[in-house]
């Protein structure tokens, strides 16, 4: 297919969150309004994120990919990573950047905990750890949940920003920053905010 064709082919899928959504199947698609990033927040983290070209970016808990699909699409001089400890989501991710012929993405199957900090300059977290919180929706049953969990993981990833260099940017989309330290400071909100901008000072 021409470079042209497949172009455009792939900004069909950009045309709306319904029609981005159509690239998984309607399990996946019945979870999206409650646990994938919607195409315009995406465009306006990926626009802070990569500020500078080459930049790599993390998607802490990237779920089926949607965040750093379209992220990778809206900024194609950066380098997205997501890290989802569920395989069946990192499956239905490879398939959609199969699909959208996209190079500047690759996904990870892991736990977060298990990835070195260095190796990325910015980040993006959509509230991942929420699910371990009791009487929340869930994306499924196949892993464990606690409390103590989410306690564990928000000091986690507090203690890996806080090692991070100045001028590390980082976008929170409905989170209770308790991840965030203080070094770190809001330059943008927006989505009365819900959708959070930072850079560490």
């Amino acid at each position: 297919m021409p470079l042209l064709e497949r172009r455009i082919n792939t900004e069909n899928w950009f045309s709306s969150d319904v029609e981005f959504n159509k690239i998984y199947p309607s399990n996946i698609q019945a979870l999206a309004r409650r646990h994938w990033t919607p195409l315009d927040i995406a465009r306006k983290a990926a626009n802070f994120l990569a500020s500078k070209n080459n930049v790599r970016i993390l998607d802490i808990g990237s779920g089926v990919g949607k965040f750093c699909l379209s992220a990778a699409f809206y900024e194609p001089k950066a380098f997205f990573y997501g890290v989802e400890q569920r395989r069946n989501l990192i499956s239905y991710a490879e398939r959609a950047k199969e699909i959208l012929t996209l190079k500047n993405v690759s996904f990870i199957n892991g736990n977060f905990t298990q990835l070195d900090f260095t190796n990325y300059d910015n980040f993006y977290f959509y509230n991942s750890f929420y699910e371990n919180l009791a009487y929340t929706d869930k994306i499924d049953d196949s892993i464990d949940y606690s409390g103590e969990l989410f306690n564990y993981y928000n000091r986690y990833l507090f203690k890996q920003l806080e090692q991070k260099p100045a001028g590390t940017k980082l976008v929170t989309f409905h989170s209770l920053d308790d991840e965030v330290p203080p070094g770190y400071h809001v330059v943008n909100s927006e989505m009365d905010s819900l959708l959070k901008f930072w850079i560490k000072i």
